[in-house]
């Protein structure tokens, strides 16, 4: 069925009125000459805030990333933090603070965003050249700002460009001021923005928060290895051409980690990432380029970081000498691991806890209890391990993550942080090494402790109008008709956090969930396999991630390809 495309046409007029630049208007009008698919995906819907804040492809219309929909964003957030921090705007003293990644258009549409808090009459410390977003999570608390922007995109293909909204605590929206602020935009024409900037108004800052953010980070992490451990450690590292550069290889040598290769080839910042398909360290040809030069440099550990610098990706020596890629959920449980291991007594009895999400792997809830410590969990996005860490104060966060490669250590930063974390898989693969030992082996021996863990990302691009139909569809057909076996085995237990409630099949009970509604599957099997399925909240993708459990490491790849089998996705 074709879609009427006369409301889209009108949509895309709008864009024709003479708000709107000369450089936009001739943009739209050659779209309107083009190919209905091109206009429908530009205008079908409008950019909303997902997973990880409104990401989207760079373009005109209200469904692409451009100076228009980004001012609307920023002009109902400034109504919103005019309205919400009323007597500090009266004192004229509500501060955002505002970074920026590699991709392309970040830095002009950081400028923009702070042209226009400015003429909101918001002052704005804007960082000078691009900034890792770990940074700018910790510099809102830093500077005292009321909330925070990162233009990026993350991980996603170079067209995407995106924009992250933090509060004051450092952490991403949640409700109820995601909904609220949302809300605002909502009402707002394009017209409404104020692009008239008060430059008295925008701070450039660097050095400053540079250097606390370093001085954090090391604070974060235990120092267990010898400074001879460290300077021994031969590491490779890259950036995948993004932000990390500026402040990985700066930590590490504060640190006392002098044996740091960067890959040169990777080491500058390039919106086009030429050296890889993907920036995106859970692909495993993002990190081959650094594998291929710790073969040659002998390295005992590669780490390398996704555009923005939150996600890290970790190569380590198996017990054959080979560098071997770990997944996020083991990379996950060793650094937690470590941390808990180095608890004292009276950082435990539940005074403590950890944390991940709800479609991570089990041995995180086996990890705390082993411990004695708390264990948080919460639904897919760092914006919930946040949550936690401000709505519990009376409780320390040791650290936490989630299978996509992200974690956090520590309070200071409030969202994942691969600056930290690369420090403390460097710091736990010095101290082992120094031991006689190796990350590799520490992984095996957690294994032996708590059972073999085995786990699989599945990810299905489902692109433009049609993709989200499709992806829509295929959660409905789960819910309607859900599966009675998995691989043979029958499902006695599925989450439906959508409709916030779990269902027990082998009693036939009903409770409700304890967290907010999402688009969210989870069907667990008599053999102990967990199977979730969630549309991306980033990407035009819906994702299964499995996690199986087995008394011999042989036996998970078997259960996890039966699975893929059985709920074709192979």
């Amino acid at each position: 069925m074709s879609l009427n495309i006369d409301p889209l046409l009108s949509k895309a007029q709008n864009w024709l009125k003479p708000h709107f630049d000369q450089n936009t208007q001739s943009a739209i009008q050659k779209l309107i000459g083009g190919p209905k698919e091109a206009l429908e995906d530009a205008f079908y819907t409008s950019l909303a805030f997902g997973t990880g804040g409104m990401r989207g492809i760079m373009g005109v219309g209200d469904n692409r990333i451009n100076k228009y929909t980004l001012g609307k964003a920023t002009q109902g957030l400034s109504n919103y933090l005019k309205t919400e921090f009323a007597e500090e705007f009266a004192e004229e003293s509500l501060r955002v603070v505002i970074a920026y990644d590699c991709r392309h258009n970040s830095d002009t549409l950081a400028q923009t965003v702070a042209e226009v808090f400015s003429a909101n009459g918001i002052h704005v410390k804007l960082f000078s050249s691009l900034r890792p977003t770990p940074e700018l999570s910790f510099a809102v608390r830093y500077l005292n700002c009321h909330c925070g922007i990162v233009l990026t995109a993350s991980h996603n293909p170079p067209e995407y460009n995106g924009y992250k909204v933090y509060w004051q605590d450092g952490g991403q929206l949640v409700p109820p001021q995601d909904s609220a602020i949302i809300t605002e935009i909502n009402t707002l024409d394009y017209q409404d923005i104020r692009f008239n900037p008060n430059h008295d108004l925008i701070e450039r800052i660097d050095n400053e928060v540079d250097n606390a953010f370093i001085q954090a980070s090391l604070n974060a992490v235990p120092k267990r290895a010898t400074n001879q451990n460290r300077k021994d450690l031969r590491v490779v590292f890259t950036p995948l051409h993004g932000t990390s550069v500026t402040m990985v290889p700066p930590v590490l040598a504060a640190a006392g980690f002098d044996q740091v290769h960067i890959v040169k080839e990777q080491a500058t910042p390039d919106g086009n990432f030429p050296t890889v398909s993907s920036p995106n360290p859970e692909e495993p040809q993002a990190l081959q380029m650094a594998m291929d030069q710790a073969r040659e440099f002998d390295a005992d550990l590669v780490i390398g970081t996704d555009p923005d610098c939150d996600r890290l990706g970790i190569a380590v020596r198996n017990n054959h000498g080979e560098l071997t890629l770990l997944n996020g959920n083991q990379a996950m449980v060793i650094k937690t691991h470590f941390l808990l291991d180095g608890l004292t007594a009276d950082q435990k009895n539940k005074k403590s806890f950890i944390a991940s999400t709800v479609v991570s792997t089990p041995m995180m809830r086996l990890l705390a209890d082993d411990f004695g410590v708390a264990y948080k969990e919460g639904l897919t996005g760092f914006k919930w391990i946040a949550k936690m860490v401000k709505d519990f104060p009376q409780q320390d966060f040791i650290g936490g993550g989630e299978e996509s490669f992200g974690y956090m250590v520590g309070d200071f930063v409030r969202d994942k942080d691969a600056v930290t974390a690369s420090l403390l898989i460097c710091e736990i693969a010095a101290y082992l090494n120094g031991k006689g030992s190796s990350v590799w082996n520490y992984l095996q021996e957690i294994y032996q402790r708590y059972g073999y863990f085995g786990e699989a990302l599945i990810s299905q691009v489902k692109k433009g109008r049609q993709g989200a139909e499709q992806i829509k569809a295929i959660m409905t057909a789960f819910r309607q008709e859900p599966p009675k076996t998995i691989a043979g085995s029958p499902v006695i237990k599925i989450e439906d956090y959508q409709n916030q409630k779990v269902l027990d099949l082998t009693s036939g009970q009903e409770t409700p969930l304890d967290l907010p509604a999402a688009n969210v599957l989870i069907f667990y099997t008599q053999d102990g396999a967990k199977i979730a399925a969630r549309p991306s909240g980033t990407e035009p993708k819906i994702k299964y991630y499995i996690s199986v459990t087995a008394e011999a490491e042989a036996a998970l790849s078997p259960q996890i390809e039966s699975i893929k089998k059985d709920l074709n996705l192979l």
